[in-house]
């Protein structure tokens, strides 16, 4: 008993260290100006200079790497889901929204809201207006993948300061019924 509340314990500490650590040396430093002849201007990832019309905001989030993280993108990501393995359909499937959003709550609001509040990762409201179904899944199935060959992703990690989204293991099933949860969260038809 002793030792399966140690295990529990450990698990805990692990799952809290790898959805609220950081390395503080990952900071940026907000006292540092950089004058804008030395930052390119920011893009989206279709290289498309971005402007406060074509961003869907006022107040853009690009970081170093010149790419703005709520521009609308049609990237697929990189992983297994591609345009050929995902069905979504004009209209909700509202069981599997509705299986989505348990295993939202369940995996994914220790760190994301389904408001546009930021909490430990960005809010998720109006994700599925500025990303595809196949980045989305590929996201949330292998999100080290993700952050390490994907621009739209790299870009977000370093937005939230180096603070990696962790794999929930909520399988292919599961991701596709979040992507239905966060289809009806923002109100598709």
């Amino acid at each position: 008993m002793r030792n399966l509340l140690i295990a529990g314990l450990l698990v805990a500490g692990f799952t809290l260290y790898s959805c609220h650590g950081s390395n503080s040396s990952d900071k940026y430093n907000e006292n540092e100006v950089t004058s804008n002849a030395e930052t390119p201007p920011p893009t989206t990832i279709e290289g498309k200079v971005l402007t406060r019309e074509n961003s869907g905001n006022t107040a853009s989030a690009a970081t170093s790497t010149g790419i703005d993280v709520n521009a609308k993108s049609d990237s697929k990501g990189v992983g297994k889901f591609t345009d050929a393995n995902i069905k979504v359909g004009p209209g909700i499937d509202a069981a599997m929204a509705a299986k989505g959003k348990a295993v939202f709550q369940t995996s994914c609001t220790a760190c994301h809201t389904a408001t546009a509040q930021k909490l430990i990762g960005p809010g998720l409201k109006g994700i599925t207006d500025i990303r595809t179904p196949q980045w989305i899944m590929n996201m949330i199935t292998d999100p080290v993948k993700m952050t390490h060959n994907d621009p739209v992703a790299e870009a977000l990690l370093q937005q939230e300061n180096g603070v990696q989204m962790t794999n929930q293991n909520v399988g292919d099933e599961g991701a596709r019924e979040i992507l239905e949860f966060f289809r009806q969260n923002d109100g598709a038809k």
